[in-house]
């Protein structure tokens, strides 16, 4: 579905990713963990093409990113940044109907079938009854959903999110998350995201990739991934484990820093 093949990415003179390589099949959670500083970021922006690759490449569903152009990536792939900006003063369905766009010429208008789907994207985010509702108004989770919203309507086949619990409190966290696992689950949507709290990772994810000081550390399940080990490696801090019964994810326990 999705593959970063010895990606290596530069800003000025600084190497931030490194021989990078990774895959993502047709339907999984991939979380993306790491510390500050360490390219999560940079990354997600390089699959998503806002970033150029200094050498490697990456293939979407078997094509070179780099042949592809912007509408056909706009078709099957969707960006989410940490903080998305939209006019204050914008209705929530008018943002949700720029979802639209990649499937419709310049010249085009939106059609029934289009806004069918808008509704549909309101719907299942659980936002109809805010579609007049202007984006300013919004609390934090409610105007991270109408941006998931927005993505939905493009029915991308690959969901991006960087750090999409950020700036949320708790509730909103498990609002969004859940519902990028409902969206998964019942859409078969694959989705790659950046996440800095390892349990939210453990959670919801099938497959973590652990980057640190740009390079590909480690990578597999949760319970391969979440070690006491990897997180002294890799965070500088004691960590005690907590394995649940089969089926369910570990829980990280932090003790403190490493001395």
């Amino acid at each position: 579905m999705f593959t970063v093949d010895s990606v290596s990415i530069r800003y000025e003179k600084k190497c931030v990713i490194n021989n990078f390589s990774f895959s993502v099949s047709q339907g999984e959670i991939v979380s993306i963990i790491g510390p500050n500083g360490s390219g999560k970021s940079t990354l997600l922006k390089a699959m998503s093409r806002t970033l150029p690759c200094e050498a490697g490449r990456i293939v979407l569903e078997g094509k070179n990113m780099k042949e592809m152009n912007a509408k056909e990536v706009a078709r099957t792939m969707c960006m989410l940044s940490q903080k998305n900006n939209a006019p204050s003063d914008m209705t929530v369905v008018d943002l949700v109907s720029y979802g639209r766009f990649p499937h419709k010429k310049w010249y085009e208008k939106l059609n029934k079938e289009d806004m069918e789907i808008v509704e549909w994207a309101l719907e299942k985010t659980s936002l109809s009854a805010y579609r007049d509702r202007s984006i300013g108004g919004l609390s934090g989770g409610e105007s991270q959903r109408a941006w998931i919203a927005m993505a939905l309507a493009q029915r991308p086949k690959v969901l991006l999110l960087d750090e999409p619990t950020t700036y949320l409190d708790i509730s909103h966290q498990h609002e969004v998350l859940e519902l990028v696992r409902e969206l998964n689950k019942e859409m078969g949507m694959t989705v790659v995201m950046v996440l800095h709290d390892l349990n939210q990772a453990a959670t919801y994810s099938d497959r973590i990739i652990v980057v640190q000081g740009g390079e590909n550390c480690m990578c597999g399940t949760p319970n391969q991934v979440m070690t006491s080990s990897m997180i002294k490696q890799v965070y500088r801090m004691d960590a005690e484990i907590q394995q649940q019964a089969e089926g369910q994810a570990p829980r990280v326990h932090l003790l403190g820093t490493v001395k």
